[in-house]
């Protein structure tokens, strides 16, 4: 590329030496996010701007020589969206990693997108707030990467997913300019809703540079109950009943038999599951007083009229705890079995049962395993399929697995991803999702606001 020499002069000038990468053997590390089977290239440079208007000039450097910018977060995504094409400049968020504000009166946030997820929850909360998503890798993610993918967590089914906190943000156009939207209040419908656009757009309209973020009061300390079921049926049938008597527990998650299994070996503990157990089903309510107890006790009911075999609630903190720990280690858990692969699909609650089925015929057909875990509050499982990345024939089978989970979903009527986007191993499922009219108003969206298709391209679909 004739160009190149002058792109890098003029990065290093706006920004300097230490923020511009050009050694292979420091890119590479940049090149790929989390999730193993997308595909992947070689940058051009990896740039770390510490400033909106460093930003700005990435962008318009990048913009006149024709170069393409990936923005890119922690990595910790499981699409490949923050996946690095050959030539590109990957644009790292990382360095903006300012609490603007924190505005206790008006329960809001303004924070930079390299703000670490638990660090703003735990900075929040000394003024008595919450920041309620919390995705899996909460300790290290960071908000432009839960903004740019709109991540859930394991709290959705009562506070929503990242959307849900967003009031307003700032992005660098293509053109280097800075749009704001949205705004400060709790109500306001003025214009088109341009900060929903931005959040879920996994940096294929913009740089996002600051986010105004609702925020919740601190919730009571949870109370939490564990239901261990002999099928995954029996659970299934909880769940609905949970939904259909309209109880909303702060966390309901489900866990199948082989994530129950995992889990207790790598933590050396046992769940209280029993032998055999089917399914475990782990609830919290963190409203408080007898409000709590009395959730946590309609809860154990429907588990116990469901045939639960075991249901055991505590309020003490540290058991919580524990039990929560056990929910959120399955993927380190599966990793001593081989390396992983976690799908994202959501589907009506009243389908997990079958998405839950449906993977254990999947994981007999490749002959590999796949554990389901998921929010079982709002339909969103994670299936992970465990192979061998040495071996070519298991990574060709973990392909077909994870496409046939995927069909799974749909023909359940679920979405191909609830939470961690399309990145670049769904784009031929996005299309079947949508269809032509859906993928038309895409890209005729993205060609509005990126007629270079400057930011992330080939990230979701193709112009």
């Amino acid at each position: 590329m004739s160009e190149t020499p002058a792109v890098i002069d003029r990065l290093v000038a706006a920004l300097g030496p230490a923020a511009v990468l050009t050694d292979p053997d420091v890119t590479s590390a940049y090149q790929r996010d989390m999730m193993p089977l997308a595909p992947h290239g070689s940058p051009l440079a990896v740039v770390l701007p510490a400033s909106v208007e460093q930003v700005q000039e990435v962008v318009r450097a990048c913009a006149d020589a024709g170069v393409p910018i990936v923005p890119r977060g922690a990595g910790s995504g499981l699409s490949g969206a923050a996946n690095a094409i050959d030539d590109c400049v990957v644009l790292v968020t990382t360095k903006l990693n300012e609490i603007v504000e924190i505005d206790q009166d008006n329960r809001l946030a303004v924070v930079q997108p390299g703000v670490v997820n638990l660090d703003l929850r735990n900075a929040v909360e000394k003024n008595g707030l919450f920041y309620p998503p919390d995705p899996a890798s909460y300790d290290w993610c960071t908000i432009g990467g839960n903004l740019a993918t709109n991540a859930g967590g394991l709290c959705c089914v009562k506070y929503g997913v990242t959307s849900d906190s967003v009031l307003g943000l700032e992005v660098v156009l293509a053109d280097g300019s800075l749009l704001r939207t949205g705004r400060r209040t709790v109500k306001g419908v003025a214009g088109y809703d341009l900060t929903k656009l931005f959040v879920g757009s996994e940096g294929t309209l913009g740089v996002i540079t600051s986010a105004t973020l609702a925020l919740k009061p601190i919730p009571q300390a949870p109370g939490t109950m564990v239901a261990a079921f002999p099928a995954a049926s029996a659970a299934g049938v909880a769940v609905t009943r949970v939904v259909r008597e309209g109880l909303v527990p702060s966390l309901m998650e489900i866990m199948d038999a082989t994530s129950i299994a995992v889990v207790e070996t790598y933590l050396k503990t046992e769940l209280g599951a029993g032998k055999g157990a089917g399914a475990l089903l782990l609830c919290q309510s963190d409203s408080g007083g007898e409000v709590a107890r009395r959730e946590l006790a309609a809860l154990e009911q429907i588990c116990t009229d469901a045939g639960a075999d075991l249901v055991h609630t505590t309020f003490d903190a540290a058991e919580g705890g524990m039990l929560l720990k056990a929910r959120r280690a399955v993927l380190m858990a599966l990793e001593e079995h081989g390396d992983w692969m976690t799908d994202d699909v959501c589907v009506p609650r009243t389908k997990i049962v079958d998405l839950i089925g449906g993977c254990e015929r999947i994981a007999a057909e490749v002959g590999l395993t796949v554990a389901v875990v998921g929010h079982a509050g709002d339909g969103n499982m994670h299936p992970t399929i465990v192979y061998d990345a040495s071996s070519a024939e298991q990574v060709a089978l973990a392909h077909k697995a994870f496409a046939a989970i995927l069909a799974l979903g749909l023909s359940l009527g679920g979405t191909i991803t609830g939470e961690h986007g399309v990145g670049k191993i769904k784009q031929e499922w996005l299309a079947r999702e949508l269809g032509e009219v859906g993928m038309r108003v895409h890209r005729e969206i993205k060609k509005a606001l990126d007629p270079g298709n400057l930011f992330n391209p080939g990230s979701m679909f193709s112009v």
